[in-house]
């Protein structure tokens, strides 16, 4: 693999306090050089080193690639008459899932393979360079084990949702459902899996059902995220922190409790403000969580129903316009707090040994991200060193 300069950066975030200024380890007139898919200089732009090939950033700002740690990106179909219901009154209760099962169930494995390709190359278009991808929209034995396999070939960062909703044919016995979550269908899809989630709502799984699902994935060896809070007081949140999952996810709604165990814990809570957009629910205050010391990330939530959505710039605007978020803050927690969440310590950031996954902006400014939203602002989405 050939070395890679990039030259001129304006401004350059490195989300490394060691290199550079502030949360963002911001640092102007910059350079860095990848060699082997990692990072292996960055300095001032006068002393850049030769590479086998220059990028010249031409004064524009560089930042490390988002890392986008929420995902549903296997799937059949499309919701867009339930997104206008909503934006018609009707609210959000979970029940879309089940139209989604029934379309994906009947879909070819060609076609979920493009449909999901496609999707995945939207987001690295747009500058997301790591991605979770999630099952839960087949929710048989069979069905499960085929989303999370081609899951697989997309990402290494695959996540079993067998717990995303109880399917019609079992509607008459969840606890029958929930056995076989916990167990043939955990058997089926482990191997090819990183992750267990679970969906812990009112409409979805309760609090011990849960405990049950991810307590056997935790013995067969998969770390544990959890869908919580989304539409009420779930208790999701203390289950997490309980089974010390790596993220809580939504945290659309929270207690001074949650927050307290959040902050005395090492669960990140990963924000999806693109869900309350889709479903016109109130933005959960970002502000509150990270003042109590809460380590928060951001992703985009892409599924068909509450929040198709592909864009982490997109989601960085609203972060910042809607969640009590600067800029610096939504950007750290697009990038390293998705890779806080993933538990992963080779992404989201730009230090030394790093993997090399960045963006050169077409803009003298990272935060025109936020100032611009809507706008296509990526000049070159560079992936372990190889300019995509």
């Amino acid at each position: 693999m050939s070395s890679l300069l990039v030259s001129n950066i304006g401004e350059l975030l490195t989300n490394d306090p060691s290199i550079g200024e502030g949360v963002t380890g911001r640092r102007l007139n910059a350079a860095l050089v990848m060699d082997e898919g990692r990072v292996v200089w960055i300095g001032d732009g006068a002393d850049a080193p030769a590479a086998d090939n220059v990028i010249d950033a031409d004064g524009a700002a560089v930042l490390p690639g988002f890392v986008d740690s929420h995902t549903h990106l296997v799937f059949a179909g499309e919701r867009s008459l339930e997104f206008e219901a909503r934006m018609s009154g009707v609210v959000y209760d979970g029940g879309g899932i089940a139209s989604t099962v029934k379309e994906t169930r009947a879909a070819s494995n060609d076609s979920l393979r493009q449909s999901s390709e496609k999707l995945r190359g939207e987001m690295l278009a747009q500058g997301t360079t790591t991605i979770e991808v999630k099952s839960g929209y087949e929710l048989t034995v069979a069905g499960e084990q085929r989303l999370v396999e081609i899951a697989s070939t997309i990402s290494d960062e695959v996540t079993f949702l067998g717990a995303h909703a109880v399917p019609v044919e079992y509607a008459s016995d969840r606890d029958a459902y929930v056995r076989l979550v916990a167990g043939a269908m955990l058997d089926a899809c482990a191997p090819r899996a990183r992750w267990a989630d679970a969906f812990c709502e009112s409409v979805g799984f309760s609090v011990d059902e849960c405990r049950f699902v991810l307590g056997a994935a935790l013995k067969k060896g998969l770390g544990l995220r959890v869908h919580a809070n989304q539409l009420g007081h779930s208790g999701g949140i203390a289950l997490a922190v309980e089974m010390r999952a790596a993220s809580v996810d939504h945290c659309t709604h929270f207690t001074n409790d949650d927050v307290d165990s959040l902050a005395h814990g090492d669960v990140v809570a990963t924000l999806l403000p693109a869900a309350e957009f889709s479903t016109g629910s109130p933005y959960p205050s970002a502000r509150v969580l990270l003042d109590a010391g809460v380590t928060v990330a951001l992703a985009t939530d892409c599924n068909p129903g509450t929040a198709f959505v592909t864009s982490m710039p997109f989601v960085v605007a609203l972060a910042v316009r809607e969640m009590d978020l600067s800029v610096d803050e939504a950007l750290w927690a697009a990038t390293l707090g998705g890779a806080r969440a993933l538990r992963r310590t080779d992404v989201g950031f730009l230090g030394l040994g790093a993997r090399g996954d960045l963006v050169v902006l077409d803009a003298p400014r990272a935060a025109h991200l936020a100032y611009r939203p809507g706008s296509s602002l990526m000049r070159h989405v560079v992936r372990q060193g190889v300019a995509i």
